[in-house]
């Protein structure tokens, strides 16, 4: 019975404002918008420089609003290397600076990695560094608590992105990137009995070289060097950015290609599983001799397969460098709209914010928070789109009913999740970016600041690297022709990857109503205090 329910469904009239998920995205509109999203790339780009030490060519994890060199953080990570890198390729494609800058700054940031401190036997890099001087920290400089060294494997696949990037576009630094990037090895994070039965393994969160405190697994899954300390977790969601790690383990031929398969599209949708977010609707089938359940989930109308939050970051930031739409038009393809269409319907029908764009990025009130749609998620408590924490609960059927409907509070829109669904929204996140420019003090001399709690108008004012690397990301793709995807896409991971994702079919319709394509600034909107 289950397996009806794909051709039933792909059999829905394409209504009004209907969008076939399998089309290309639309371009961003005329000269205006380009130009509009050409000053930001201008902007974004200004404050990836100031965060740079121009001792080591590293970028800090954060700087405040001012840019002012005093406010740079202390720390960095492979993350924020990665972003930079990319980054500067990005620059360069826009003319925002030179081939001669570019390869200068590149040339700069993989001299000092060339010499930090990595873990001999897996060739990775641990995940916290002084940028300033390129030890790796032992010490939080912001509290002066310990820290155990640690090697994650989604830091480390960004990072190792960035380095494809820099390899392709910068060829005159191919030696350089191929002396880090070679021993880099992320079937040293894959677990293969994770799962039992016979099934493909899973990779692990990361792993420590010397004894941590709390939950950890001795092993080596290479057999190579003395054992570490893994993570008691694995990475068993597919919607979510650590398939970025997944992506290059199985193309550089340390992860075997049936791993794609092993993690969760949805939980399974018995009642053992009740606790999780929603009841997923989906059915069974099998990949390379791998059993997947393609479940998936239903919020505002629209059907997806949920990432473990609800952010926009778990599901788009891979979609940056490898093209999942066009490669695997029949699920991520579907996916990818899908995801961005319900953003949009959160932020301007559900909540009734306004404005739409939820990722995990700075507190308006200090720290950091993961921010999301809590319905497009997993986790019953899920990421919440707003500073109070206001909860979704659909019920799981019969094993568990649904909660009362959630009142929204003071939402919290991050810039950074805007920019990602550039490809799927052009036109809604031009305006997005436009209205949130005009309505509130969130624009610097950085470009956007990190994030804006819209009812009350408080904004973080700073920048974090890895959500100005998304921005530059997505700015280069749109307006660089794929610069980024292009420079990434090796013909060994197209071998590798995109017959796995050609293979497969999630449980979304090829045609479904989605809010994208119209006019998102006439959906109602609550006012913000003092506006």
């Amino acid at each position: 019975m289950r397996r009806l329910l794909v051709p039933v469904i792909a059999l829905v009239l394409l209504l009004p404002g209907a969008v076939p998920a399998t089309a290309d995205p639309a371009p961003v509109g005329g000269g205006a918008d380009q130009r509009a999203l050409r000053g930001y790339a201008v902007d974004t780009w200004r404050s990836m420089v100031a965060m740079v030490d121009p001792g080591t060519g590293l970028p800090a994890d954060n700087i405040g609003g001012d840019l002012a060199a005093a406010t740079r953080s202390t720390y960095t990570s492979p993350t924020n290397i990665g972003g930079y890198l990319w980054s500067t390729v990005v620059a360069r494609d826009l003319r925002l600076i030179s081939t001669r800058e570019a390869t200068r700054r590149a040339a700069a940031t993989l001299a000092t990695l060339a010499r930090l401190r990595q873990h001999t036997d897996s060739g990775m890099f641990y995940n916290w560094y002084d940028p300033r001087s390129g030890d790796v920290l032992t010490v939080w400089p912001e509290d002066g608590n310990p820290v155990t060294p640690f090697l994650s494997s989604v830091d480390n696949g960004w990072l190792a992105a960035g380095l494809l990037v820099a390899r392709s576009a910068l060829p005159e630094l191919r030696a350089e990137v191929d002396a880090v990037l070679a021993p880099m090895d992320f079937g040293f994070f894959y677990n293969p009995d994770a799962k039992g039965a016979g099934l493909p393994g899973l990779i692990r969160g990361g792993f420590w070289d010397t004894a941590p405190p709390g939950c950890s697994v001795v092993g080596n899954y290479r057999d190579r060097g003395p054992d570490v300390w893994y993570t008691c977790n694995h990475y068993d969601i597919t919607v979510t950015e650590p398939r970025i790690a997944s992506y290059l383990g199985i193309a550089f031929g340390q992860i075997p290609p049936e791993h794609y398969f092993a993690t969760w599209r949805t939980l399974p949708d018995t009642c053992d599983w009740s606790w999780a977010e929603q009841k997923p609707v989906g059915f069974h089938t099998s990949h390379l001799g791998v059993p997947v359940f393609e479940g998936a989930y239903r919020y505002q109308g629209i059907q997806f397969v949920p990432s473990w939050g609800g952010d926009m970051f778990e599901a788009l930031m891979p979609d940056l460098f490898v093209p999942e739409d066009r490669w695997g038009p029949r699920s991520w393809g579907r996916n990818h709209p899908a995801t961005v269409a319900g953003q949009i319907a959160h932020g301007m029908t559900d909540a009734r914010y306004g404005y739409w764009g939820f990722s995990p990025a700075s507190d308006p009130f200090g720290g950091y928070r993961e921010w999301g749609v809590d319905a497009m998620g997993m986790d019953t408590l899920g990421y919440a789109s707003d500073v109070e924490r206001a909860n979704y609960d659909a019920g799981f059927g019969e094993c568990r009913p649904a909660g009362p409907q959630p009142s929204y509070g003071d939402g919290v829109v991050t810039p950074h999740a805007v920019f990602l669904a550039l490809r799927y929204a052009p036109r809604e996140a031009v305006r997005n970016l436009a209205r949130l420019r005009a309505d509130f003090d969130v624009y610097g001399s950085g470009g956007f600041y990190d994030a804006v709690a819209v009812r009350s108008g408080t904004v973080a004012r700073r920048y974090l690297a890895l959500d100005q690397g998304m921005i530059m990301g997505a700015l280069g793709n749109e307006l660089a022709d794929d610069d980024v995807r292009k420079a990434f896409v090796t013909p060994q991971f197209e071998r590798a990857i995109r017959p796995l994702l050609a293979m497969e079919t999630f449980n979304v319709p090829a045609r479904q109503d989605l809010p994208i394509g119209q006019d998102s600034a006439d959906a109602p909107a609550t006012t913000r205090e003092g506006r």
